[in-house]
């Protein structure tokens, strides 16, 4: 795959990850009826967003360790609640594993070449 394409695939999981946190938390399975405070979760998903959708680099490094904490979540939620919950906690999974795989291979394909000379840099 191309760099571009990479950072699309990006782009369109973590904005769909997005919107599955705001749902998860206010429509399908939220902690209380009527919705949650926890759909505040989503809002630091919205720091890379602008980054991510301009394809730069340094955005997808640090974005890939701020993924993890939704993988986090969404592995224990798997593990620990039922029904809606849980399947939408592995679809939270799979996205931020679509995400990360993106990012660090958006990263890797296009650092500056280790052959170039450091006045060339």
């Amino acid at each position: 795959m191309k760099p571009a394409q990479i950072a699309n695939l990006a782009a369109v999981s973590l904005v769909t990850l997005i919107f599955l946190c705001l749902a998860w938390e206010l429509w399908l399975a939220p902690l209380r009826p009527g919705g949650s405070w926890l759909l505040i979760k989503a809002f630091p998903l919205l720091a890379p967003l602008p980054g991510v959708l301009r394809a730069r680099r340094y955005t997808f490094q640090w974005s890939s360790m701020l993924i993890l904490a939704y993988f986090t979540e969404g592995v224990v939620r798997a593990m620990s609640e039922r029904g809606t919950s849980a399947v939408l906690a592995v679809i939270e999974t799979v996205l931020t594993l679509i995400f990360f795989a993106a990012a660090i291979a958006f990263a890797r394909l296009t650092r500056p070449s280790l052959h170039m000379n450091t006045a060339e840099r």
